[in-house]
């Protein structure tokens, strides 16, 4: 097996290990499944219950998707305008900062007031609290164009829009795809976290009604389906950077 069949592998092999380590830690110790269920039990659970875990999970995923779109457009637009701007640099991002530093779990009381108990909330929560490493990423990008290569094509004739379009966001792509990999993540914990507070379906209520019936088992069964949709879409947005970004790669894809 080369390096690169090995990089690709190593997930899936450290992944079989922790299961095959954590059943045998359940099995030695004769964990009870009401404190600390086996593998086999939630895969047990994930099976008997696919019905209702995916119809809690379609839930989750398009409230998530739907959080993070918006993240993406106000990211990107506040990303643009903060570092296309040295004024509005030293007068925003101070401000986002502060802001981003606020729990964003203490907002969903505030939203279920504003909005009611249902998608909106979910839908909120995941976009405030994804939307901020979109937008740092990319006014990053921007704010560090080289001061030389500015120069070079001023002088060719280029102006400050033609810049920031044709030179700086391109340049910005490889921190935009960070930041999507990134802040979806954060976008499933912000939609479950809200769940759990203010909704009647979804992965997170679920893991509150599972929690209450002292089934442990569907409780991390609905953990793995929040994990897996996080991994697929970092995943998608990887595979989006290497063909979109590929001259920003192309010295790492010779190890």
């Amino acid at each position: 097996m080369n390096n690169k069949q090995l990089q690709t592998w190593s997930p899936w092999i450290l992944l079989a290990c922790v299961i095959a380590l954590w059943q045998f830690i359940c099995w030695a110790f004769d964990v009870s499944e009401f404190i600390f269920p086996s593998p086999l039990r939630i895969w047990s659970q994930l099976v008997e219950f696919k019905a209702i875990i995916a119809a809690h999970a379609w839930r989750t995923y398009w409230v998530t998707m739907a959080g993070f779109g918006l993240a993406i457009v106000v990211g990107v637009l506040l990303g643009f305008l903060i570092g296309s701007s040295r004024m509005a640099y030293a007068a925003v991002y101070p401000l986002m900062t502060a802001f981003n530093a606020l729990p964003k779990a203490a907002f969903v009381p505030i939203l279920v007031v504003w909005f009611g108990i249902g998608a909106g909330p979910a839908i909120l929560t995941a976009f405030l609290i994804s939307f901020f490493p979109i937008m740092v990423n990319i006014a990053t990008g921007l704010a560090t164009l080289e001061p030389e290569l500015e120069d070079v094509l001023r002088v060719l004739g280029a102006k400050r829009w033609d810049v920031l379009v044709k030179v700086g966001l391109p340049r910005s792509m490889p921190y935009f795809y960070g930041s999507l990999k990134v802040a979806i993540t954060l976008a499933f914990v912000g939609t479950t976290v809200s769940e759990m507070t203010a909704a009647n379906e979804g992965i997170g209520y679920l893991l509150i009604s599972a929690g209450s019936a002292m089934q442990m088992g569907l409780a991390f069964a609905g953990l793995v389906v929040v994990g897996a949709m996080a991994m697929l879409m970092y995943e998608l947005f990887s595979w989006l950077e290497m063909h979109t970004t590929a001259w920003a790669h192309r010295g790492s894809q010779n190890h």
